[in-house]
């Protein structure tokens, strides 16, 4: 017995010994359920980045692993994931995706003095509170998209009764919430602002709403499967207002989902980059490994994990201060251009661009903002 209890001991020393040899990167999304779309994209970007670091011998001489948790961008899903990546012992994370998952997550993470990057979550709240000072993100947040959506359609479109539906989540009610202070701000009337239910199957008593109200524009906040039943819906019922969204929009499961019905429809998105070489690089590197162009997400995912491994490189460790600081400091060639993270948290050198669907594709207007 005290030869096999020697024995266990030495296996666990061994064990722990090994878990210290390697650098743990968390990567929390909506890896199943309705918005998979969303987060799996993201899970693939960090597996690729890690594995291409790894295959040239990992970083400070440590293999890099890769943990997910799923949390299906649901907030009471999303606590247990952030809960098993702190027990977990991950050294950064790579997510949440969504910014209701996210809100729920920061808590755990700030607490267990771990950084997280979130490729895709847009509530302004996350990094202008001050409350996440750990927190990071490589993705435009709701104000500044709607900066550039509220002049789009002021100008642009020279909307002057707007129409405002949301899914009555953090980050579409958010998007909503700006545009109409924007919007109102630049003279525009409010003709309608309304919650709809993102599991109902009819939509036809809010597009009656809208027929009454006549507005020039509907602005949308939330994500693709409500907004293409939304505007399928509405091309049904003969109604052919323009129809605007956030970054959740410009997906194409929404453009196969809404089908000849999306022709039109705007959203905001980080500008095209597609001609950079680290851009190239991303969507071979994903089309080599998985068969397919890559979804949602992918290239701020991708950016994340550049972000972090570079940091953790520079820093000689992962020191959570000292990685905060390097994050902050230093510019990272990424498929979204050179970017670095502000005082807040926010990516600085994107830019922002408006979309809109031609010929069943999202096809780039002259139309931009970059971040600062």
């Amino acid at each position: 017995m005290k030869k096999l209890a020697i024995f266990c001991c030495a296996m666990l020393l061994a064990a722990s010994a090994q878990a210290a040899d390697t650098i743990k990167i968390g990567a929390q999304g909506a890896h199943s359920g309705d918005l998979a779309s969303y987060g799996v994209p993201s899970l693939n970007a960090v597996k690729i980045v890690v594995d291409e670091v790894n295959a040239n011998g990992g970083v400070l001489g440590k293999m890099v692993e890769v943990v997910a948790q799923d949390d299906q961008c649901k907030p009471e899903m999303a606590t247990s994931a952030a809960t098993k990546l702190v027990s977990d012992g991950v050294n950064a994370i790579v997510g949440p995706i969504c910014s209701g998952p996210t809100v729920a997550s920061l808590p755990l993470f700030q607490n267990a003095g771990i950084i997280s990057i979130s490729p895709t979550a847009t509530t302004p709240a996350l990094t202008e509170t001050g409350k996440n000072p750990l927190f990071l993100r490589t993705v435009a947040k709701d104000n500044a998209q709607a900066r550039l959506t509220s002049d789009f359609m002021l100008n642009d479109l020279k909307a002057k009764k707007v129409a405002y539906l949301h899914d009555n989540g953090d980050y579409g009610k958010g998007f909503a919430d700006f545009n109409r202070e924007l919007m109102e701000a630049g003279g525009a009337e409010t003709v309608l602002f309304e919650a709809v239910t993102p599991d109902a199957v009819d939509f036809s008593a809010v597009v009656r709403k809208l027929r009454r109200a006549k507005p020039d524009v509907v602005v949308f906040g939330g994500y693709h499967p409500v907004a293409s039943k939304l505007v399928q819906q509405m091309r049904r019922d003969r109604l052919d207002t323009p129809f605007l969204g956030p970054d959740g929009v410009k997906d194409e499961t929404f453009l196969k989902m809404a089908g000849k019905d999306g022709e039109g429809v705007y959203a905001s998105y980080p500008k095209d980059t597609t001609t950079l070489e680290a851009y190239k690089k991303a969507r071979e590197q994903h089309l080599k490994a998985y068969g397919s162009e890559p979804g949602f997400g992918y290239y701020n995912a991708y950016a994340a994990t550049q972000a972090l491994l570079d940091a953790i490189a520079r820093t000689g460790g992962t020191d959570t201060a000292a990685l905060n600081k390097a994050l902050r400091e230093n510019f990272v060639d990424t498929p979204l251009g050179k970017i670095r993270f502000n005082d807040k948290g926010d990516a600085a050198g994107m830019a922002l661009s408006i979309y809109e669907v031609k010929d069943g594709k999202f096809v780039e207007l002259e139309k931009s903002l970059v971040l600062e």
